[in-house]
């Protein structure tokens, strides 16, 4: 015990002063932000469930404290203690609102505030994205706790909202062990089993992937005069030497965290007649279906990088074909969490993406 105290006066006098509450709601921040930024953490479900906790209850639980830092009772209480008559009478009443009212607007604010602060993000040069989006909510959460401690601290004692844990824990105690009738007994432990039964299924829902929804893309972009990426506007014509710029981008929803390898290669082509590969047209008449064969390949560059599920991944890319003539194909090859083959190909992967270019021989 002396240890525990010890220890606690290490930390400066307004964290020990706040209240149980607001520190509740730090502590489930900065877990969020643990399980968001750190490297093995983030590669685990635990984010989901803090993320979902974190944006739909914590933003309006502190707002709603720095609003009514006072406490109040519930109306049962009031009609109770006042009566009717005595409600509308001149009597001074608290403005304060009760325990069930302050969570059903942390609910309704935190789905309020976190959008607005997603739409001014939208108009600042780091765009709704993961880091600013957690940098902006957890700087709004913790500036918020210390107005709600702030003006809890200036009232009275007697007047300052906390949260009743110890009569939450006589009351919980009292009806699960202590049922007046075998039947509320029975009823409360078939309660329990309800809400830890649906609490796993709500998380496992959340947490395991939906089946047939797993996949990966590559894609290429370039960048416009506003500096905005666009699907247009390639690099089609090339001298020998001359090299061609694009942005490579990868996506991807595998519902897990997947290692990437991207292979560059050129290739030379021809377009071949398959014999064995026919369309009929009209009864008797048969159409010889052409063929791209790969007559030269060579390998430009090979990136490498890990993406969790919903991440995407950008990088400007410098390519310079060292094969002259027409059509010069430039092909990047997609292997989410595979061995990448020593010379690899289109049939290697179902992931890759082509680019034409004409290259004129100096």
């Amino acid at each position: 015990m002396d240890d525990r105290r010890s220890l606690r006066l290490l930390l400066p006098r307004p964290v020990r002063r706040l209240p149980a509450d607001l520190a509740a709601m730090l502590v489930v921040t900065v877990l969020v932000n643990v399980a968001v930024f750190a490297p093995l953490v983030r590669q685990t479900p635990l984010r989901v469930p803090l993320g979902l906790v974190f944006a739909l209850f914590v933003p309006g639980y502190v707002f709603v404290a720095a609003l009514f830092p006072e406490t109040g009772e519930s109306p049962t209480d009031r009609g109770a203690e006042e009566g009717d008559a005595g409600r509308f009478s001149g009597e001074s009443i608290r403005a304060g609102i009760d325990g069930i009212e302050r969570v059903a607007l942390a609910f309704g604010l935190s789905i309020a505030v976190v959008p607005l602060i997603g739409l001014v993000l939208n108009f600042t040069p780091w765009g709704i994205r993961l880091a600013p989006i957690m940098v902006a909510l957890s700087s709004f959460t913790v500036a918020a706790t210390a107005v709600a401690a702030r003006r809890r601290w200036e009232l009275p004692a007697e007047e300052r909202f906390a949260v009743p844990y110890g009569e939450w824990y006589a009351a919980g105690r009292s009806e699960l062990l202590e049922p007046d009738t075998r039947l509320d007994g029975a009823l409360n432990v078939m309660l329990i089993l309800s809400i830890v039964l649906a609490v796993g299924v709500v998380g496992f829902a959340v947490v395991s992937p939906p089946a047939g929804e797993q996949f990966s893309a590559v894609y290429l972009l370039t960048e416009d005069d506003d500096g905005e990426l666009v699907a247009d506007d390639y690099p089609t014509e090339l001298a020998q030497g001359e090299s061609g710029e694009v942005v490579l981008g990868i996506d991807n929803h595998e519902h897990e965290t997947t290692d990437y390898t991207l292979v560059a290669v050129e290739q030379q082509t021809e377009t071949v007649v398959n014999e064995s590969a026919v369309t009929e047209s009209d009864g008797e008449n048969r159409t010889a279906v052409n063929e791209t064969v790969v007559t030269e390949q060579r390998e430009l560059e090979r990136f490498e990088t890990t993406l969790a599920h919903n991440e995407s991944w950008h990088r400007t890319h410098e390519f310079e074909p060292t094969m002259t003539g027409e059509n010069v194909r430039i092909v990047w090859l997609l292997f989410p969490g595979e061995e990448v083959p020593e010379e690899p190909t289109t049939d290697d992967t179902e992931y890759h993406v082509h680019l034409w270019v004409d290259v004129e021989d100096s």
